[in-house]
């Protein structure tokens, strides 16, 4: 029993000074990326790294599409303005007295009804 408390001191105590050992210098030197731990994390450093990239390249994609919908709402809401002006606008101008004033400015001889039109039947 004395054996295996014995190995999980070591082990934990071993941990420990690999730890302590570590310093800036090692650090700017790239002597600290040669150590056993740090290689033994890379696969999973270059995972992390990977879910970044993709990520941010994510977010960009997400703020594209936000202000190609905000342009288009811009687009449709003048659209809706333009549509509902010409829609007034044509409105306006199917009037009968506007049509008779457009047609006394032409200078055609045309006049006014002044009874309600009548049907004409054929008999065979």
């Amino acid at each position: 029993m004395n054996s295996a408390k014995s190995k999980d001191q070591e082990f934990v105590g071993s941990g420990d000074e690999r730890l302590r050992r570590f310093s800036l210098r090692d650090l700017i030197s790239g002597r600290f990326f040669t150590r056993q731990i740090v290689v033994k994390q890379l696969p999973f450093l270059g995972f992390l790294s990977l879910l970044a990239f993709y990520y941010i390249s994510n977010q960009f994609k997400v703020e594209k599409l936000l202000k190609e919908n905000a342009n288009l709402n811009k687009e449709i809401q003048e659209l809706r303005i333009e549509a509902i002006t010409t829609s007034s606008d044509l409105m306006y101008i199917s009037k009968q007295s506007v049509i008779l004033d457009k047609v006394k400015e032409a200078g055609v001889e045309l006049e006014e009804l002044t009874e309600p039109p009548r049907r004409i039947k054929i008999n065979n």
